[in-house]
This record gives C-alpha cells, sequence and structure tokens, in this order.
C-alpha cells in the first residue's frame, strides 16, 4: 500500500467511517494513536513512524497529534458529528469555493450546501479552490462575499490547516468565476 492509499483510509476512519474498523472517537474527534495503529495494521500495515509520515508530510495537513502526541484526529472534514474545537474568527473579506462545473448550476440556485458534511468548506485563495475542484473534474470558482455574510451575523471557523468553514453560503453571496 502506498503512503497515499493508507493516508486516504485514515481520512475516511477519522472522517466519516470509525466503525469500519472499531476505532472509537472522543467528542472532540481524537482517537488513541496506539488504538488506531493496532486496528488499522490489520487491514493494511501502518506503525507509528508511517503515521507520522503521513501526517507530516500531507499536502493538505488533514491530521493533528494532540500535543502529547498520544491521539489524532482529522482537522475538517467531517460527516460524523464531532467538535473540533474551532474558534469562531473574523474571516476575509472574500474567500473561494471550489467544485466541478457539472455543480455550478445547483449552487448558483441554492448557494453552497455542506451536504453531508458539518460544513461548506472555503478556501482563502483562488488556486487552493481550483485544486478543491479539480477533483470532481473541471473546476467551477465561485468568489464568497465573506465579509458581507459575517457583517450579516454569518458565523466562521479557520480549521487548524486554514480551511475557512461556514454552515451554509446562501446564492445572494456568491458570484461565479469561472
Amino acid at each position: 500500500m502506498s503512503l497515499k492509499d493508507t493516508s486516504k483510509f485514515l481520512s475516511l476512519l477519522l472522517r466519516h467511517k470509525p466503525q469500519l474498523v472499531g476505532l472509537e472517537l472522543d467528542e472532540h474527534g481524537w482517537a488513541d494513536v496506539d488504538d488506531l495503529i493496532r486496528r488499522v495494521s490489520r487491514r493494511r500495515p501502518l506503525d507509528r513512524a508511517t503515521l507520522e509520515q503521513i501526517v507530516a508530510t500531507d499536502d493538505k495537513q488533514r491530521y493533528s497529534f494532540s500535543a502529547d502526541g498520544k491521539l489524532i484526529r482529522a482537522n475538517q472534514g467531517h460527516s460524523i458529528a464531532v467538535d473540533v474545537e474551532l474558534a469562531e474568527l473574523e474571516p476575509p473579506p472574500i474567500l473561494y469555493h471550489g467544485t466541478g462545473a457539472r455543480f455550478g448550476s445547483s449552487i448558483t440556485a441554492q448557494g453552497l450546501l455542506k451536504m453531508s458534511r458539518l460544513y461548506v468548506h472555503l478556501s482563502s485563495d483562488i488556486e487552493t479552490a481550483r485544486k478543491v475542484g479539480r477533483r470532481h473534474g473541471v473546476p467551477k470558482i465561485f468568489r464568497v462575499d465573506s465579509g458581507r455574510m459575517f457583517a450579516d451575523g454569518f458565523k466562521f471557523f479557520r480549521s487548524v490547516n486554514g480551511v475557512w468553514l461556514t454552515e451554509h453560503v446562501p446564492a445572494k453571496y456568491l458570484e461565479e468565476m469561472f
């Protein structure tokens, strides 16, 4: 198994389906590192050094260790109810959302919905949004008037890896860029 494949499997476990291996997450999404390694190792090779390498080299910084290194969690993107202890922050005036072109008309009509996740994910720059959009085929980028949203009472959070999160972006705050 490649590191990328193992990282994807960890993402599945820590964000969506810990029950696949009988993993327990606490209310903040933390899992015991030794337990995670033991359970994942039943399906694919994983040791502490490999896990540390995945966390350190993940291009999206998906994972964090606790200060003492005994716990691990996904930073955001959960579809299961966990509180990753994000502080509410004022966002920059403009944020971006990248998606696949096939979702454009739905987003224009309904705005950005969190779907199965806990939050809508937003990027602080166009290039990151474009990379996200490419995962869904031809990318479509929306400009989000996050400053006006915040002034209108919407809450924003920033995960430790820099992704901006909010529960919904109504269509009136969106501008289709390309």
